[in-house]
């Protein structure tokens, strides 16, 4: 069967055009789930003029089932380690951990720090309600506003969230546009970095002496003493996010470096596979249960619990890879890359550019850099793009801007006891500032060749 899903240029373009305002409206608009806000749309640009529609509905159920064939397994893993790294108090020690490192008076870093190892393994709102007493006993402590000492956190729980695998989001986007997991990990985490001192940077010197709203007294009992961490406990707190982004990096390494067919390659192309380091990561994870009560939920609860959480993005995710696969066999491709050449524009912008719409219409970091992952993953051979540099690029625009209609907003808003305009400058400024600084650098590792 040809692969042509339509060859009429005008007629696709402005049904792909008419495809992405159908799908804002849904959101935006009438407030619909994004499943069916995303999968409507899609449906409908089947019966356009021109459509073939056998080839169509071949488009669409070998992009929805290549792309879960892919991620599927290692988003509900990622799940997994997330709730038990909630439940078994690794968070606590990692947080305490960093404290120690950089010292109780540089609190507002050490928080942005915590948030930037954190959002890699753990979903943004969950990490700020875990962390919100210690935010409001820390600005107690050293006399600080609450919008100074959050600021910096808020901002790098998102980036790390929207970048890094193997956090659901950027993991899916990666799959969607081929990136190697291991090269997105290494320079995602040099970009979120890079953003999440700016978001600190922002909170430090400009929300802080402008933003002054006092912390909740409720919290002064808590304590913030990280003098008594023992190394092992520290270890395992960490390993089940250290432990899998080694090995899925050391598969990158074995797969250009490393002869093929020989022991070392195939132990750490085997051991470096999404599926086996983040199983691997889950095994870890469940290492530092110390209850009975936590040992027998997590026999069954925590998994379904995880499953639930990861239901959506699995869904969203297939069908991201069915609009991809659906776009390969359209003009569209070719329109939007001649645009782009047309005009002289750097083609780096283009992911960026979907990601900042995906996530300020829908408000949603993990709509958005997996709208920017399918809609640029069939052009990327005409733009000129590697994978890992539209993947980064789109989901470094996924985080702009943060403000009332993102129900992380909210989270960290009415916990911290902000009144909307002061959270829109503080926490809305963090993720605009990180993610243009975070972008920034996505275009010098670009232009310099190692993306």
């Amino acid at each position: 069967m040809n692969d042509t899903v339509a060859t009429n240029p005008i007629i696709t373009l402005i049904g792909f055009l008419l495809v992405i305002l159908l799908l804002l409206i849904l959101i935006a608009r009438w407030k619909w789930h994004v499943f069916l806000a995303l999968l409507i749309p899609i449906v409908l640009f089947g019966i356009l003029p021109g459509v073939q529609q056998e080839t169509f509905i071949k488009a669409f159920e070998n992009g929805f089932g290549k792309t879960l064939g892919k991620i599927g397994v290692v988003i509900v893993l990622g799940s997994i380690i997330a709730e038990g790294l909630k439940h078994t108090g690794a968070i606590n020690i990692i947080t305490r951990s960093i404290i120690k490192l950089v010292g109780s008076r540089r609190m507002p870093l050490a928080l942005t720090l915590t948030g930037f190892v954190l959002g890699i393994a753990i979903f943004s709102d969950v990490a700020y309600v875990i962390l919100n007493p210690l935010v409001h006993a820390s600005a107690i402590a050293t006399n600080t506003s609450i919008a100074a000492m959050s600021t910096g956190l808020v901002g790098a729980l998102q980036l790390t969230h929207a970048i890094v695998p193997p956090t659901p989001g950027p993991l899916a986007a990666a799959a969607l546009v081929g990136a190697d997991i291991g090269k997105t990990i290494v320079f995602g985490s040099i970009i979120c970095l890079a953003g999440s001192l700016a978001g600190w940077a922002w909170g430090r010197w400009i929300v802080g002496p402008r933003v002054l709203t006092k912390p909740d007294e409720k919290f002064r009992v808590h304590e913030v003493d990280s003098s008594s961490l023992k190394t092992r406990s520290v270890i395992m707190a960490y390993a089940p996010i250290v432990v899998p982004i080694i090995l899925i990096s050391m598969y990158s390494v074995a797969k250009f470096s490393m002869p093929e067919g020989s022991s070392w390659h195939t132990i750490f192309i085997y051991l470096g596979w999404p599926v086996v380091a983040l199983t691997i990561g889950v095994w870890l994870t469940f290492r530092n249960i110390k209850t009975s009560e936590d040992q027998q939920n997590s026999k069954s609860k925590w998994i379904e619990d995880a499953l639930r959480g990861s239901a959506m993005i699995l869904v969203v995710t297939g069908l991201g890879g069915s609009l991809s696969e659906i776009l390969k066999g359209t003009p569209v491709v070719n329109y939007i890359v001649d645009f782009f050449t047309n005009y002289n524009l750097p083609s780096i912008i283009l992911p960026f550019i979907v990601g900042i719409i995906g996530n300020m219409v829908t408000g949603s970091t993990t709509v958005g850099v997996i709208t920017a992952g399918s809609i640029t993953a069939p052009m990327l051979g005409s733009l000129g793009l590697s994978p890992e540099a539209a993947m980064l690029s789109g989901a470094s625009g996924s985080v702009i801007i943060k403000y009332v209609n993102s129900s992380y907003f909210w989270v960290c808003t009415s916990l911290s006891g902000l009144n909307v305009k002061d959270a829109i400058f503080s926490y809305g400024g963090a993720t605009l500032i990180g993610g243009i600084v975070s972008f920034l650098v996505v275009v010098a590792l670009w232009s310099g060749g190692f993306i």
